[in-house]
């Protein structure tokens, strides 16, 4: 009988669930959309229960479209939206409020109130991470002094936290596992990257209790079976990371050096260091790679909080486009934005700015300019944003990247792959299968199953579809460079008052 994996990646603004066979190939796909939901300006939040029911309503649709059952199924990885942050009920399984995304900015003064007691540079050490909105400790306090009741709760041992892997892992077992792999608890503010687990000081300073945490794990770990009921038979989940992790295994990023970038929702660089948990001077993350049979991996890391995200504001909010797919060909229609700066800091800038208070800002406009233009300039801002975190990381690590490996749904734009080896000065490649953030979680699982036997044998699956190389001048590039920064700088500390 013929055995796959299956990968859950569970995304900011859908759920997916991929079929991946030995050879790394994709062999069944279905993926559901979930809503949005946004209370006030810079808040954003999502339902827990839409995340679950669209998770597991497209894991059983893939099996169905696919004739399989589960018996077929030699495992099953999670990749997920990192940060993003569940209280439930230990006793229900029900969560006591919505999500708080990890794009959501409410935080943005608590953090400041954080810095100015001095705990920066703690935060820092402990953690690899900037004392910021992005990451879950604060969401977490923001919860336990915001919603009646929760505290004491939660002090009690009443509560459980999660990241969505966690709440994933809680419900597909039926409440019998509450963990986290240690690249999810990496994103958390609350878990020493040094020592493998949670740090009492850093529990202490932000008042959050203990019990609330789950168990951390290796990454490639059986971490339990789904309850039967769920997709017709038991199945064993054998990997956990969250999405960036998982894209550079599934872009077989296994050697220090080695770099990736995903487009999606956002845009994130991950670059491997090894064995060596490497301080940034550049406003890059250190953080957690991956744990593998007992080594800890570490990265340095760039988030850019919206690429395909402003994609989808063309289309949802200014309704140019019907479909995010035909940003392409309007933005191909032009042969360039027309002096047209995008700067899409709708929730702030991350990497290497780190300014919750900036906000998005379109600059340049003529009587000439139209619809075309902007879907060029937000394709252009999505790779100036990824430039930006590409010099940083050059900065600290000392070498230029001489070739940028790419992953995410956007990289099917062959004009935005073009657009960013222009700016980025480098060959920009791409690879057979780009839903690497589904691939690295199913290899996890793999590895953890026996499925395959060891991360040589997927490095070597790993193949090349096809490379974009620069085709403006240095001159040209550096005075679009020049004119993106002047753009970034109006837009930062807008919210500040």
């Amino acid at each position: 009988m013929a055995q796959y994996i299956l990968a859950l990646d569970q995304g900011t603004t859908s759920s997916r669930a991929i079929l991946f066979d030995r050879s790394g190939r994709v062999r069944g796909a279905a993926q559901q959309e979930f809503p949005q939901i946004y209370p006030q300006a810079a808040w954003v939040e999502h339902n827990p229960e839409d995340i679950w029911h669209s998770q597991l309503s497209v894991t059983q649709r893939v099996l169905r479209e696919q004739g399989l059952t589960a018996a077929q199924v030699a495992g099953i990885g999670i990749a997920n939206q990192r940060e993003t942050t569940i209280l439930w009920d230990r006793r229900t399984g029900q969560p006591v409020a919505n999500a708080i995304v990890w794009q959501d900015r409410r935080t943005a003064a608590l953090c400041e109130r954080l810095k100015a007691e001095g705990l920066s540079a703690l935060f820092r050490q402990k953690t690899g991470l900037p004392l910021d909105p992005y990451f879950s400790g604060t969401k977490i306090l923001w919860m336990l002094e915001n919603i009646s009741g929760l505290r004491a709760r939660a002090e009690r041992g009443e509560i459980a936290f999660g990241t969505v892997d966690s709440f994933l892992l809680w419900r597909l077992t039926d409440g019998r596992v509450h963990a986290t792999d240690v690249s999810n608890a990496a994103r958390t503010l609350l878990f020493n990257i040094h020592t493998g687990d949670w740090d009492q000081e850093l529990l202490a300073a932000l008042k959050i209790p203990r019990v609330l945490l789950p168990e951390v794990r290796p990454c490639s770990a059986l971490y339990g079976d789904t309850e039967a009921a769920h997709l017709g038979a038991s199945v064993p989940i054998g990997g956990m990371a969250g999405d960036q992790q998982a894209a550079a295994f599934g872009q077989a990023c296994l050697q220090p050096g080695m770099a990736k970038n995903t487009y999606g929702t956002g845009a994130f660089v991950l670059m491997n260091t090894g064995a060596t948990a490497r301080a940034s001077e550049n406003g890059l993350l250190t953080t957690v790679a991956w744990n593998l049979r007992g080594q800890t991996t570490y990265a340095l890391e760039g988030s850019v909080f919206v690429a395909g995200a402003a994609v989808q504001w063309l289309r949802d909010a200014l309704q140019i486009i019907g479909a995010a797919a035909e940003v392409e060909a309007l933005a191909g229609s032009v042969e360039d934005s027309g002096g047209i700066y995008f700067v899409p800091a709708f929730v702030g800038l991350g990497t290497p700015h780190w300014d919750a208070y900036a906000r998005g800002t379109i600059l340049g406009l003529t009587r000439g300019a139209g619809r075309a233009h902007l879907a060029r300039a937000t394709l252009e801002a999505v790779c100036f944003q990824s430039r930006d975190v590409l010099e940083a990381m050059q900065a600290d690590g000392g070498v230029a990247v001489s070739e940028l490996r790419v992953d995410g749904g956007m990289t099917r734009n062959d004009l935005l792959m073009q657009i960013q080896a222009d700016i980025l000065g480098a060959p920009v490649v791409r690879p057979a299968v780009t839903e690497t953030t589904a691939l690295g979680a199913a290899y996890l699982a793999g590895l953890a199953t026996g499925y395959w036997d060891s991360p040589e044998e997927i490095a070597a699956q790993w193949q090349v579809e096809r490379v974009f190389t620069p085709q403006i001048s240095e001159d040209a590039r550096q005075a679009r460079i020049a004119g993106w920064r002047r753009a970034v700088e109006r837009a930062r500390s807008w919210a500040a008052d």
